[in-house]
């Protein structure tokens, strides 16, 4: 009889799978290839790097929102959100699209309340947005507590966003107790009418109103400084309104401009004009006393005072200017 064949068990001591021998093949090259960089590719961190100072806060806005974990103040103001949220985006439109240079910074406090108050055009108000971030990027973060018209809070949406950017309702009340508590406070007392204006009375100030902000000021104590701002005229030049529109929709005016409502969204997209903003020299309040509220001679003399700087300043501004794109 032949031999019987001898029989190799496949699996004992010092025997392996197949399989497991191929996987730890498939693992040591896997090890040993070189590593090849793509270009245009993403660095991923190791796992013990540290997180950015940018990361961290988006990580700890994100968790604080999820938990509940963050304040408002008495008028709704959420700073966090408007650093995260509000002001990337303007900050874009500010520096990338108008390009706004910044005149006389050094008139902004540092601490301590202050009334700002501006000349208002531009058919929509994105002068007080755009002067918003001035004076958050010129003072290493103060923010601009704006006081707007009753439509901006009645407005769904609009309404609920400029409470938690800071803004509330153009009352006395309101103003002067965001100046004692030492806010920078942004006034627009032209109002509709200076931002609803037609285009061939760009840079002419509407009137001021009964100086309610010059009361604010003198009972907080706190310095007046004129801001003049010169491009916004030119974003959406204002050739019409269209009356039945506007009472239909409940706004103060429908404007018509070269681009709307011909071509629909489109049109309203502002024109890339070159800006400037300057903060001028205060008017000092202090030394007239609470009481000074009660004199309308004092009070009218402080509110013409604060439209002649403003206007002379854009006049100024203007005759320096020699293009409306380039500034």
């Amino acid at each position: 009889m032949g031999a019987e064949a001898q029989v190799i068990p496949l699996h004992g001591p010092g025997r392996e799978k197949p399989e497991a021998v191929e996987a730890e093949r498939d693992l040591r090259e896997q090890e040993q290839a070189p590593v090849v960089a793509f270009p245009g590719g993403v660095d991923r961190p190791a796992p013990d790097e540290p997180l950015s100072d940018a990361a961290r806060s988006a990580l700890g806005f994100l968790r604080d929102r999820l938990t509940g974990d963050y304040t408002v103040d008495e008028f709704g103001f959420d700073a966090e959100l408007t650093e995260a949220v509000f002001l990337p985006p303007l900050r874009a439109l500010y520096k990338k699209w108008f390009r706004v240079d910044t005149y006389g910074v050094e008139n902004l406090p540092s601490t301590g309340g202050a009334l700002l108050v501006s000349n208002h055009s531009g058919t929509i108000p994105l002068d007080s947005l755009m002067t918003a971030v001035a004076v958050h990027d010129e003072t290493g973060g103060r923010h601009l507590r704006g006081l707007g018209a009753d439509l901006v809070f009645q407005v769904p949406l609009v309404g609920s966003f400029a409470r938690k950017s800071g803004q509330t309702l153009a009352c006395h009340a309101d103003a002067e107790r965001l100046l004692r508590k030492g806010e920078l406070v942004g006034v627009w007392p032209e109002g509709f009418k200076g931002i609803g204006k037609p285009f061939a009375s760009r840079y002419k100030l509407q009137r001021f109103g009964r100086g309610g902000f010059v009361s604010a000021a003198l009972k907080a104590g706190v310095p007046i400084i004129p801001v003049s701002v010169i491009g916004a005229e030119e974003i959406y030049p204002k050739l019409g309104d269209i009356k039945v529109l506007a009472r239909m929709l409940g706004l103060p005016y429908f404007p018509v401009t070269p681009f709307f409502p011909m071509f629909g969204l489109l049109g309203a997209v502002p024109l890339p004009t070159k800006w400037s903003i300057e903060f001028g020299a205060p008017i000092a309040t202090d030394a007239y006393g609470p009481d000074a509220v009660d004199d309308p001679m004092l009070v009218f003399q402080l509110t013409d005072q604060v439209r002649e700087s403003i206007q002379q300043t854009l006049y100024q501004r203007l005759s320096q200017r020699k293009s409306v794109f380039r500034g």
